[in-house]
């Protein structure tokens, strides 16, 4: 059935669906053009899945397209998001070559006639370079660049200086370098979706036997890609912690992102390091595609986790901060944003495995707490987080770059 804005009237009151069709009014007919990496897998598919539909209901002609590119490619991509978030890299002349061919022999197969062109993250941020400018371009920066490694950054820079705008989730990511106009809009996750709406006890424990995930003690869960920077070994260690005092299970979640050709080597190594816990039973790894599984998983968690090193915003703590659960994150990136800590959540230092897991066996102790900030999550969510935000944004943002035309 086709997405529409009516749909989220229930959840977020006849204001805010009045006010979406105002700022509309003016963009009627208007084109848009979204284009990133991958259909699936990460943060920036899922907003794009939802948020897509809705700009179409509204009344804008908004199209999605996912750029072409090798496995060699994607594997110089993955450097460029790591080194973005501070890693090292080695930005040889070849690996610019590569980056550059790809995105503009892409650049003939799609074209761009739109009103509005929205390009999200590093891997289609030179295609602005391979055509006639005509209309504003807007580059939409999803991932933390407070430790971004310079030289890349100079190489990038000179393809975002073409920009118009450029869009970051928080207001530390603005950076003082570069002289084009930059802009906050928080990422948010679509409540309808698969893998937030609500369900019954009954498919809940349909899933988790599915997928073979006992309920017999506290489950413990952390829904991540497999990436070093979501720390997965770390939360090992925490729940190696935890275990010692409070008999419970963990479970990592993680799907294969299609632009991302190191999961599967943390996946493996994580494996590894874990083995006896899974052959125990105390540890499950998941690697399926499957939204309705992550959303009965969080939704039978006692717990979540996102012991993040990095995060651009970190959508799966809003995810499970909606379902009414207690999320332990780290302090990084986007995450405080979304969680006061001791409010509707708590942060703790990114490395401190100690903290991560007394604040746990805290949560597990005191049922009645646990309760009480779950409540508060939602309710942070609800006013602040869901894709009815978004598209105001994207609707103010249009609404603004139209009358400099």
């Amino acid at each position: 059935m086709k997405p529409s804005l009516d749909d989220y009237r229930e959840i977020v009151g006849d204001r805010i669906i009045s006010e979406i069709y105002k700022k509309a009014r003016n963009l009627y007919g208007s084109n848009v053009q979204h284009i990133n990496s991958t259909y699936y897998g990460g943060g920036v598919a899922e907003i794009l899945t939802s948020l897509v539909p809705l700009m179409n209901d509204v009344g804008l002609e908004t199209d999605w397209r996912i750029l072409r590119g090798t496995p060699d490619f994607f594997t110089v991509t993955k450097k460029f998001h790591n080194a973005l978030q501070g890693d090292t890299v080695n930005l040889s002349d070849m690996k610019k070559q590569l980056y550059l061919q790809s995105n503009e022999a892409f650049s003939v197969y799609c074209k761009i006639d739109h009103d509005y062109v929205i390009i999200h993250d590093s891997q289609p941020l030179a295609l602005i370079k391979f055509y006639k400018k005509k209309q504003p371009w807007i580059w939409r920066c999803h991932v933390d660049l407070t430790g971004l490694n310079k030289k890349l950054w100079d190489f990038l820079k000179r393809f975002i200086l073409r920009y118009d705008i450029v869009i970051v989730s928080s207001e530390k990511y603005k950076m003082k370098d570069l002289p084009v106009e930059q802009r906050v809009i928080y990422p948010s996750i679509d409540p309808l979706s698969p893998k937030n709406m609500e369900l019954s006890d009954q498919t809940i424990s349909k899933y988790l036997k599915k997928f073979k995930i006992p309920t017999d003690k506290p489950i413990l869960t952390q829904i991540s890609r497999f990436d070093k920077f979501k720390d997965p070994e770390g939360v090992i260690e925490v729940f190696k912690h935890v275990k010692e005092k409070i008999d419970c299970r963990l479970v990592l979640c993680g799907n294969m992102a299609t632009d991302d050709p190191e999961s599967l080597r943390v996946y493996e190594k994580v494996k590894r390091k874990s083995c006896k816990l899974i052959e125990k039973g105390d540890v499950i790894l998941i690697t399926s595609e499957n939204n309705i599984l992550v959303n009965a998983l969080q939704r039978a968690s006692s717990v979540i986790i996102q012991k993040s090193l990095k995060e651009g915003f970190g959508l799966t703590v809003t995810e499970a901060l909606w379902k009414e659960k207690p999320v332990v994150a780290s302090n990084v990136g986007g995450i405080p944003i979304q969680i006061n800590d001791g409010e509707n959540g708590f942060l703790i230092d990114s490395t401190d495995i100690k903290g991560f897991a007394d604040r746990i066996l805290a949560i597990l102790r005191d049922k009645k707490m646990a309760k009480e900030i779950g409540k508060k999550g939602k309710e942070s969510v609800r006013k602040q987080f869901l894709k009815t935000r978004s598209l105001m944004d994207y609707l103010d943002l249009f609404n603004y770059l139209s009358k400099g035309k």
